[in-house]
């Protein structure tokens, strides 16, 4: 069975200063059953939300409709005023796959929002980005060219016709671009000076798109065309970067402005460090930066071990420590605290999931275990035997990336860190997976004996139970390698802790051993049976010769101290 679809919709509002209004579109995305509203992010300098909310398609599409509905209501465009590109009470709509759900689905549904709040609500709507129903309105900074105050003449223009919704200039809630797009990060980096003229020039030098090639000065100087009568322009640094300038009278200082529109090929650390460089040949100093919305998970730990690795410090550090580097290092908090709870996506959704075994406190873990029911049971128990053996043999990697005298040994000791990590937090898994697998044979066996499908859904269950703790096996195996290594080559003084994670580690495999041979034992098909046996035998005498290693290291340092 597949994911099930999940469609992310990130629409900016034109008013960032009025709370009322805020919280009456908060409120009618919310009330449609099955959304997550996941962010709202209020600007009053730039008088504009960004609110995120994600949820099954149909009713993403339906609390969208309600919010444009909403902002029509509440937000007058002949008031409006603010730094950031406008053209409509709710601006720009876009669609995101976040998961179940490929693109070009995602680009039927931005039709139907599009073609529904044109029908429904009235509002001049264009379709941009993968939406675009006309290659030259793909670019957003295209569809919205003269912003709301060039709308009206722009709208005389039968090129420029709206694809859904009334041709007629409405005033009041101007225009909506609704598109389909990747994941785009709004990153905003924090200047120690109040000219948005400066910041403008350093937004130039590093977006994608650059400059206009002038004579003389930069800014205002006759501008260079080819022979076609065309400008001519001096590409920026960054890829995938859209960038402008612009003052904050909020917090006083002027800001590099960016959209991130691939951060595969610009990711937030380059980024932030491109705007650094440039800032500071230019007389300036970048005081922090901010993250608007939501942002992925693999950005902020790509940033975070971007600067651990600058300061040769160990890789192989939990995801947390990781991001609280990034935070610290892109001065996320310069401005307003950073969440990293709220602020990246899958932390934000894992929120609201039920809590698996590898939540519970350690006492709630070990009453569970010794409670009447048979999950969990060994299966799960030596899944986290072998988590704390590899967290084991992680922390003495990391302890010895950092020795005196050892500097040149950093990416050595990180690497083992890596695999470490990679481990405990595989092993981790396998906690609940192993429990649930156990619940699934149970509740096939609970079928009717006349029920169509019970063998084949007991053969199904049956592999399952034997396929997991087999990866326990294969995971805590590689957590003996690395705890032997840390007892041969890690720290002295670490090499007892070592030694225990390598005794856990063992006693994770040989656990997991007896789980797979005693549910291969009830499988009907001989040679996957024989298969599993022989796989398991194998892993086991691997992992009982590492064991014996890393133990024999142990007792080497423990013979002779210091």
């Amino acid at each position: 069975m597949g994911e099930s679809p999940l469609l992310e919709c990130v629409p900016n509002f034109s008013e960032g200063r009025d709370p009322a209004v805020i919280g009456r579109l908060t409120e009618v995305i919310a009330s449609v059953d099955e959304v997550s509203v996941l962010d709202v992010d209020p600007g009053r300098g730039t008088n504009r939300t960004v609110i995120t909310f994600v949820g099954p398609p149909d009713a993403v599409v339906e609390a969208a409709v309600r919010a444009g509905r909403a902002a029509a209501e509440a937000i007058d465009m002949r008031r409006h005023r603010g730094e950031h590109p406008r053209f409509g009470a709710m601006d720009v709509c876009p669609l995101v796959p976040v998961a179940g759900i490929t693109m070009d689905e995602a680009v039927v549904h931005a039709h139907r929002l599009a073609r529904r709040l044109g029908d429904e609500v009235g509002l001049t709507v264009y379709c941009y980005g993968r939406a675009a129903l006309r290659p030259e309105r793909r670019d957003l900074a295209a569809v919205r060219a003269g912003e709301y105050e060039g709308l009206a003449t722009r709208l005389t223009d039968p090129a420029w016709a709206p694809d859904f919704g009334p041709a007629a200039f409405n005033p009041r809630s101007g225009a909506t671009a609704v598109g389909a797009r990747d994941f785009l990060v709004a990153y905003n980096v924090n200047l120690n000076t109040t000219s948005s003229r400066r910041a403008n020039a350093v937004a130039f030098d590093v977006r994608e798109r650059g400059r206009v090639v002038r004579r003389g000065d930069p800014l205002t100087g006759e501008v260079v065309r080819d022979a076609g009568g065309n400008p001519m322009w001096e590409p920026g640094t960054l890829a995938a970067v859209k960038a402008i300038g612009w003052y904050l009278e909020e917090f006083g200082i002027a800001q590099v402005s960016m959209n991130l529109t691939d951060i595969s090929v610009t990711p937030i650390h380059l980024a932030f460090e491109a705007v650094c460089e440039k800032a500071a040949a230019r007389g300036m100093r970048v005081t922090g930066s901010e993250v608007v919305g939501l942002v992925p998970l693999r950005a902020m730990l790509e940033a975070g071990r971007h600067f651990l690795t600058k300061q040769q410090r160990s890789l192989g550090v939990p995801d947390e420590e990781t991001v609280r580097i990034a935070v610290r290092s892109l001065g996320l908090d310069d401005l307003k605290p950073f969440d990293p709870h709220q602020k990246i996506i899958e932390w934000r959704l894992r929120g609201g999931a039920a809590p698996g075994l590898i939540d519970a406190p350690v006492a709630g873990f070990v009453h569970r275990v010794a409670s009447d029911s048979p999950a969990p049971g060994g299966g799960s128990v030596a899944a986290l035997a072998g988590a704390l053996g590899a967290a084991l043999g992680t922390m003495v990697a990391n302890l010895s990336s950092h020795k005196r005298g050892w500097d040149h040994r950093w990416e050595e000791f990180s690497a083992w860190a890596v695999r470490g990590k990679n481990c405990h937090e595989a092993l981790l898994r396998l906690v609940d997976d192993d429990t649930r697998a156990f619940d699934a044979l149970l509740a096939a066996f609970r079928l009717p004996q006349d029920h169509e499908g019970r063998g084949a859904a007991i053969a199904a269950a049956t592999r399952d139970a034997i396929e997991i703790p087999l990866a326990v096996m294969a995971a805590a195996l590689e957590a003996l390698a690395v705890t032997r290594a840390m007892a041969e080559e890690g720290l002295a003084s670490s090499a007892s802790d070592a030694g225990v994670g390598a005794l856990l580690a063992g006693a994770a495999v040989r656990g997991a051993h007896l789980n797979v041979r005693i549910n291969a034992a009830t499988l009907a098909d001989d040679a996957a049976r024989r298969r599993y046996l022989e796989r398991g035998a194998e892993l086991e005498a691997r992992a009982r010769d590492l064991e014996a290693a890393a133990l024999a290291a142990v007792e080497a340092h423990l013979a002779s101290p210091g």
